[in-house]
């Protein structure tokens, strides 16, 4: 049973409220919260495909590298400012410590989402489509596990993917492993994703609800260098980029369609 992150003799009334809307008696995720999660990391692909218009309207000639840097820069600077705007809320006197977990809670849900779509985005800069909601899940997962998830993802598909093929582990996931394999994957990383996860946000969670302006200080810095190792991870995961978009991307985000929309 992982290490409970609420844990202590005479725990606080907020976090004892804290901890049990996320975790149940046997220390396990919720439904409830293990059914918000999945559904944060849930992003569409018209969602994935927007964003990247969004980010070549302004740098229609930019190269994949040039549009991940962009794409980088907007991840981190919402959910930091995401993360400290949550926190900020403990410091006005009418929002109760309660009040303030529920907040803080929606803010994990929406790094969480903001962290999907960032990452299913670098994922089709690298001719990956994220379509497939079980193998975009995976991938996403595994990321925000970070060195874990990668480990995870090499004692599974290592022996069967061949010496090498799992140092850039994105495009294995994204689209070369078999269906049942990275079904199973999915299996494995979720049951140890859900309690990573909320073992690192649990602190966070609490800390953005700090009173004081302190929990604005925890948010905002927190988010920022979660951000950042995520960052690390997606460029782990998928390695280089190509030289030009890939074909099938460029065309869907050339169309008339695309056009039009912009």
């Amino acid at each position: 049973m992982p290490k409970n992150p609420f844990s202590r003799k005479r725990p606080h009334p907020a976090a004892k409220a804290a901890n049990n809307a996320m975790f149940d008696q046997d220390g396990n995720p919720t439904p409830s919260i293990a059914r918000a999660i999945e559904r944060a990391l849930d992003v569409q692909r018209p969602l994935v495909l927007a964003n990247l218009r969004r980010v070549r309207r302004s740098n229609p000639q930019a190269s994949p590298a040039e549009l991940a840097i962009l794409l980088e820069r907007n991840y981190l600077r919402a959910t930091t400012v995401t993360g400290a705007a949550v926190g900020a809320t403990a410091a006005v006197p009418t929002v109760g410590t309660i009040a303030s977990l529920g907040l803080s809670a929606a803010a994990t849900v929406g790094f969480l989402e903001a962290t999907a779509l960032y990452a299913e985005s670098i994922a089709e800069l690298h001719g990956i489509r994220t379509d497939d909601p079980e193998r975009s899940r995976a991938m996403v997962m595994a990321i925000l596990m970070g060195e874990e998830g990668t480990a995870l993802i090499t004692s599974t598909l290592g022996a069967s993917a061949g010496s090498g093929a799992t140092q850039h582990w994105g495009n294995l996931v994204g689209k070369a492993a078999p269906t049942s394999m990275v079904r199973g994957l999915a299996g494995t990383i979720r049951r140890q994703f859900l309690r990573r996860i909320l073992a690192k946000q649990g602190g966070m969670m609490l800390g953005r609800a700090l009173p004081f302006g302190v929990g604005a200080v925890i948010g905002g810095t927190g988010n920022h260098m979660m951000g950042k190792a995520v960052i690390k991870a997606t460029r782990l995961a998928f390695g280089p980029l190509p030289q030009t978009i890939p074909g099938e991307l460029a065309n869907t985000l050339d169309s008339p369609e695309a056009r039009a929309r912009n």
